[in-house]
């Protein structure tokens, strides 16, 4: 079995949601200044690199972090890949996969391949329809490689409040490069950050 990491990289310079906190390791103490240890500390937003959202992320009576179930974020998943390169995804852009092969999806898109330095022009994520469809197949995650899941300009968060209202939970900015389709075991556990609206994961893929 092989371990796969899908995770970005927490480096100064990541891309982060316009106007969001910039990530930042701060060196507290050094070894090569003649400290015993070397520490730092972070500064960053919960929604930095890859992440899951909690649904009080866009729902003031939604589950903060540390009350959100673990289950939905340990277990099989499918990774699929779409051609779609931004917009909507809708139930037909899955035309050829069988959805319940794994109760977790994985969606690969060309925003894998941008680099992560720079927040992308364009990008991919659910319609309402598709989060609907997800449900009837048994889906209990969504994982994108895209930043969110709504449209940049969005102001009503309908991929969001969809996979609310089916009980998916939310994973976002994967880095599927290089992962091919398939069935994976996947482990990606949220901090237990009370009150979060959110919270980096460190998220890996296990062959079967």
């Amino acid at each position: 079995m092989t371990i796969i990491d899908i995770s970005r990289t927490l480096v100064g310079g990541t891309a982060v949601w316009p106007g969001d906190v910039a990530f930042q390791l701060e060196p507290n103490l050094e070894i090569a200044l003649g400290a015993s240890v070397n520490l730092a500390s972070v500064n960053l937003s919960v929604h930095t690199g890859t992440h899951a959202d909690a649904p009080y992320h866009f729902a003031q009576d939604g589950a903060t972090m540390e009350a959100v179930s673990l289950d939905a974020y340990w277990g099989p998943a499918q990774v699929v890949t779409v051609s779609k390169e931004g917009g909507a995804l809708e139930p037909g852009d899955f035309d050829g996969y069988d959805l319940s092969r794994a109760p977790r999806l994985l969606v690969h898109s060309a925003a894998s391949e941008l680099d992560q330095s720079v927040f992308p022009k364009q990008f991919v994520y659910p319609s309402p329809a598709l989060a609907e469809h997800l449900a009837q197949a048994g889906i209990v995650l969504l994982g994108t490689d895209a930043p969110s899941m709504d449209a940049e300009d969005s102001k009503t968060l309908e991929g969001h409040h969809a996979l609310r209202a089916q009980g998916i939970a939310i994973l976002e900015w994967l880095d599927l490069s290089g992962v091919a389709d398939g069935v994976y075991e996947l482990a990606a556990l949220p901090l237990k950050i009370a009150g979060g609206d959110g919270s980096p994961v460190r998220a890996v893929l296990r062959t079967q």
